[in-house]
């Protein structure tokens, strides 16, 4: 797959999407494992195999949130008809595309691999790998973060869907406006036992798959089509804790490999450190979540029958989301502190720095929502839990 014939999209209104959740702030949510619901067969290779047309149903390959039962079968309500887990050395899972400053940083997307240049991680393939290596691993690991560290291609799960639902994951993954529907070639796994290491090179025959995927811009890069956007640095933003829970607990539930699992629990979360941070992330979203709320209210209304937006739809959500990152740029990382990346150690927040900004806080929230007089530091304090 050749990442430069995909139209450049618009990725704001995957975000707004994504972040729809955030208002709901002190709602208990639902355990990934939930044993209630039924997990999907998996299917035949020679089913695989079979033209969609001959099929009657999509094969939708997922490697982020919707690994997680409780996303993609709970909130967005799809019933696979069967799944198995695969490998696509052709793409790569990356951590850039842009969210909310201070809760959702940064959500996963798919980008274009070369495998002969893309070297395998540096633990050694002969290692053997249980239900305890992850945990392990987490409490030796003494390396600097690296979001990127894993080189043996994208895993996932693809699932078989309805039209209908897959219709559906479109609407939800930002109506076709956030990324182009593609087909990937992707390899199952030669055993489900996950203790196997992940091979270099799959050893199976291929299938066809639809995935979404958005190439990301080169730097320094004007957008195209007026309405792309990207941040500066792709690498930097940290996946909340929330973001990262949804995907490791979905590749717990699938027996996705361990050494797979390992990599996913050594990525590190933003959190916040400071009080500072903590008041930025209460004002930033008492200003910009009721925007975002009434964009994703109007993308469910203009959306067609395929779960796809107009174009004009697509430029405005494009310009909301360009206004909250340059906000962010030009005021609140400057008075608040670091929306993207954890501070270690809470950073340069001496004393007097969280009254100095909370005061600011209160005049700017006063002066937007007139009866919002202080900052209620309880409900500051809860807004961790979008994380």
């Amino acid at each position: 797959m050749e990442s430069s014939s995909i139209a450049p999209p618009d990725r704001a209104f995957a975000a707004a999407c994504s972040i729809q959740q955030l208002g709901r702030r002190m709602t208990k949510r639902r355990s990934c494992h939930d044993n209630s619901i039924t997990t999907a067969r998996r299917p035949a290779a020679g089913h695989l195999a079979r033209p969609e047309s001959e099929r009657g149903t999509v094969l939708y390959l997922a490697y982020g949130s919707n690994l997680c039962k409780e996303t993609f079968r709970g909130k967005r309500g799809i019933k696979p008809l069967s799944q198995v887990n695969v490998q696509v050395p052709s793409l790569r899972m990356t951590f850039d595309l842009p969210g909310i400053p201070y809760a959702e940083p940064c959500f996963a997307n798919s980008g274009s691999r070369d495998a002969q240049k893309d070297r395998p991680h540096s633990r050694s393939e002969a290692t053997t790998y249980n239900e305890k290596t992850s945990l392990l691993g987490r409490e030796q690991e003494k390396e600097p973060y690296h979001k990127n560290d894993w080189h043996k291609g994208l895993v996932g799960v693809v699932y078989e869907v309805t039209a209908e639902d897959y219709a559906h994951i479109i609407a939800t993954e930002g109506g076709g406006a956030a990324y182009h529907d593609v087909l990937v070639d992707c390899h199952p796994f030669a055993t489900a036992d996950p203790k196997v290491p992940v091979p270099q090179n799959p050893t199976l025959p291929a299938f066809k798959a639809h995935t979404l995927f958005a190439p990301a811009a080169s730097p320094g890069k004007v957008p195209e089509n007026g309405g792309r956007f990207q941040r500066d640095d792709p690498a930097y933003a940290q996946p909340s804790a929330r973001y990262l829970k949804l995907i490791t607990d979905g590749a717990t539930e699938l027996d996705l490999p361990y050494e797979y699992q390992d990599y996913l629990h050594r990525i590190r979360p933003y959190t916040i450190t400071s009080g500072k941070q903590r008041v930025g992330q209460y004002v930033f979203m008492t200003v910009w979540l009721p925007v975002i709320s009434f964009i994703f209210v109007m993308g469910r209304m203009f959306q067609d029958e395929n779960g796809k937006l107009p174009a004009w739809m697509v430029e405005l959500s494009g310009a909301i989301f360009k206004g909250v990152w340059a906000s962010y740029n030009s005021f609140f990382e400057p008075m608040f502190g670091d929306g993207e990346r954890s501070i270690p150690d809470g950073g340069d927040d001496v004393a007097g720095s969280d009254f100095d900004a909370q005061r600011a806080g209160n005049r700017i929230t006063s002066m937007l929502h007139p009866e919002v007089r202080e900052v209620d530091v309880e409900k500051a304090e809860a807004m961790q839990d979008v994380r």
